[in-house]
């Protein structure tokens, strides 16, 4: 599936896996606390290629946003969708037939920015697209429908995309849990079970 969200589909050629886990020592707190040496980070890695991965990844990044707070046994850190990481202003292409189901400005630090669910019928799942261009919110509106290819968004820049390096949260769920424009995209390790269940993983997603 995540071969139909760009222009191209995604090869050993044009695309490099990343790894943002807690594993990698490279990935230290100077970094990823500071956009400016974060995104820094991120080019010198990517070149001009995309990054993918992050799925049920473990990563300690979340540490400088507040929005992932909570107390000790329960800090959300394992990530529950895949990362594509391209320059902004990417277009995003709807990789499957669906409908909006919502949207939102999801603001706060490390948070979404702005966000587009889709509900596609025809395989009963939902898919959650954060991280976007602020422009997107204005062309989008619930109900509306999307072909598969049709263009859907863009990748938002640093200043509106909740303070990341430009990339796109691609995230499937099979139940939204009354969830309107958000649904979580990190749990904490005790609840990995249910949300490994309710997120597949989209790389092995046809």
């Amino acid at each position: 599936m995540i071969n139909r969200l760009f222009y191209e589909p995604l090869t050993p050629d044009n695309s490099i896996k990343l790894d943002l886990s807690a594993k990698n020592k490279e990935l230290k707190r100077r970094i990823y606390s500071k956009i400016d040496a974060f995104c820094a980070y991120m080019e010198e890695k990517l070149g001009a290629k995309y990054g993918v991965g992050g799925y049920l990844e473990h990563r300690i990044i979340y540490e400088a946003h507040e929005n992932f707070a909570t107390n000790a046994d329960d800090f959300r850190n394992i990530h529950l969708g895949v990362d594509l990481w391209a320059p902004a202003g990417t277009p995003v292409f709807a990789p499957l037939a669906g409908i909006v189901h919502s949207y939102q400005v999801n603001r706060g630090s490390g948070n979404y920015g702005p966000t587009i669910i889709l509900y596609h019928p025809a395989e009963n799942i939902y898919s959650l697209y954060g991280h976007l261009g602020m422009e997107d919110m204005a062309e989008i509106d619930e109900g509306m429908n999307f072909d598969a290819g049709e263009l859907l968004c863009h990748l938002g820049n640093s200043d509106e995309n909740g303070g990341w390096p430009p990339h796109l949260h691609f995230q499937l769920i099979r139940d939204l849990q009354g969830f309107h424009g958000d649904y979580p995209g990190v749990c904490s390790k005790r609840d990995v079970a249910f949300y490994a269940e309710n997120c597949p993983d989209p790389m092995g997603f046809s």
